[in-house]
C-alpha cells in the first residue's frame, strides 16, 4: 500500500497547516523576546537568541517575571530545520552586570563575510547609554566582545540585532536612539566601511514620533535601495508596523505606509526576510485576542502585501510575540517567538514551521 504522504501533492502538504514546536520551556523561568537578540541560519542549522528571566506572578498588564532577577542570555540551536532544539548558555555573551567581560574598544576589523559569521548588538538601557557589540565566526559557539558601540551623540542607543552585510568590511546597521525628551525612541541607520572600527550615522528613519518608533527590521533590495519595517506605538492600544524605503543607501527615507497592526500593550516588533523565490516575508504578532502570530508576503519589493496569514492563535494572554524568522533550504520558514498556551504559567520560546 502506498503511504498517504506519497499521494499528497506539495499543495496538499502545505494545506496541512503549520507545525508548532517548543524551543525552550523551563519551570520557574520566563522565556522571552527573541527579537531583542537575533536569529542566524546556515542551511538547516538555525541559531536564535532569547532571554531566560525568572517567572513571578504579577498584575495581568505586566510581564509575569521577577524584575529583581537578571534576564540571562540564552541561545537555542537546531540542526534539523527547527524541529528539535538544544539550549546553550555561552559565558562569552554574559553582560558585564552578570559577570561578563567589560566592554572595550574594537581594535581589529570584524570579518563580516567570514564563514560562520554572526553578530549581535544589544542594549543595556532602553533610554540612555551605549549598546554592546559581540561577534562570532564559529556559528555562535563562542563570541568575541563585548565591544563598545557608538552613541552618535545621542542620549542613548537601544540596539536590537538588525544588520545588512555589504562586503568584507562593510555593514549597515539599524538602531533606535532616544528621542529628544530622553524617552524611546527613533530609528536610524549607520554604516561601517572598515570592519566596525569607525561608524557613520546615515540618516533618521522618519520624524521623531509622538509615541515611539523602534526595533527596525531591514533588507537590502538593490545597490542603493533599502527597506525597513518599524514597530510604532501611538498609545497603549494603537500600534502598528510602518515600512520605510531608502533609494540613496540609507541617507533619506520615504514612508511606505502601515503594513501590519500589532494590537494593544504597545504592540510587537516585525521581522522582514527575503524568501528564496524573491518574495519578501514579514512576520509579527498581534497583542489583541486571539493573540495571533502572523505573516504577510510581498511579490513587488514591499510595495503591496498579501492579507495576513495566521500561523498560530492559541495564546492565553497578550504577553507574547517578538518574532524572528529564517528560511530553510526546502523553502519552509521557521518563525520563533515567546508565548504562553496555558499548560503552565511560564512564558516559553516556541517555533512555527510553515510553508509560505
Amino acid at each position: 500500500m502506498i503511504p498517504l504522504l506519497l499521494l499528497l501533492s506539495p499543495l496538499a502538504l502545505a494545506a496541512a497547516g503549520p507545525e508548532q514546536v517548543v524551543v525552550y520551556r523551563e519551570t520557574g523561568r520566563f522565556g522571552g523576546w527573541p527579537a531583542n537578540h537575533g536569529i542566524w541560519s546556515w542551511g538547516n542549522e538555525i541559531l536564535v537568541g532569547f532571554s531566560a528571566a525568572w517567572y513571578k506572578p504579577r498584575d495581568p498588564g505586566r510581564h509575569q517575571m521577577d524584575g529583581d532577577k537578571p534576564e540571562e542570555p540564552r541561545l537555542a540551536r537546531s540542526f534539523d530545520g527547527g524541529r528539535t532544539w538544544t539550549v546553550e548558555a555561552p559565558p562569552s555573551l554574559l553582560p558585564p552586570a552578570q559577570g561578563g567581560r567589560k566592554p572595550v574598544p574594537l581594535s581589529q576589523p570584524i570579518p563580516f563575510t567570514a564563514p560562520g559569521f554572526a553578530m549581535t548588538i544589544r542594549f543595556l538601557n532602553i533610554h540612555q547609554g551605549a549598546s554592546l557589540l559581540y561577534w562570532s565566526q564559529d556559528r555562535g559557539k563562542t563570541w568575541r566582545g563585548p565591544f563598545e558601540f557608538p552613541t552618535f551623540g545621542q542620549q542613548g542607543v537601544a540596539a536590537r540585532t538588525d544588520y545588512v552585510i555589504d562586503g568584507p568590511q562593510t555593514a549597515t546597521v539599524f538602531l533606535t536612539a532616544s528621542k529628544s525628551n530622553g524617552k524611546e525612541g527613533r530609528p536610524f541607520a549607520c554604516r561601517t566601511t572598515d570592519g566596525g572600527l569607525t561608524w557613520q550615522m546615515l540618516g533618521w528613519i522618519g520624524p521623531e514620533p509622538s509615541g515611539f518608533a523602534i526595533m527596525p527590521s531591514s533588507l537590502r533590495l538593490g545597490p542603493k535601495e533599502l527597506l525597513t519595517t518599524v514597530r510604532v506605538k501611538l498609545d497603549l492600544d494603537h500600534n502598528w508596523i510602518d515600512a520605510w524605503r531608502s533609494t540613496d543607501n540609507g541617507r533619506t527615507w520615504k514612508a511606505e505606509g502601515k503594513v501590519g497592526y500589532t494590537g494593544g500593550f504597545s504592540g510587537t516588533p516585525p521581522h522582514l526576510i527575503r524568501l528564496r523565490d524573491g518574495r519578501l516575508c514579514l512576520t509579527y504578532a498581534s497583542r489583541n485576542a486571539p493573540y495571533p502570530i502572523l505573516a504577510r508576503l510581498s511579490s513587488d519589493q514591499g510595495r503591496t502585501w498579501s492579507p495576513p496569514q495566521t500561523l498560530r492563535a492559541d495564546a492565553i494572554a497578550w504577553d507574547m510575540g517578538y518574532v524572528r524568522s529564517a528560511q530553510r533550504p526546502d523553502g519552509k520558514v521557521v518563525t520563533v517567538y515567546y508565548y504562553n498556551d496555558s499548560r503552565q504559567p511560564e512564558r516559553f520560546i516556541a517555533a512555527t514551521l510553515w510553508q509560505p
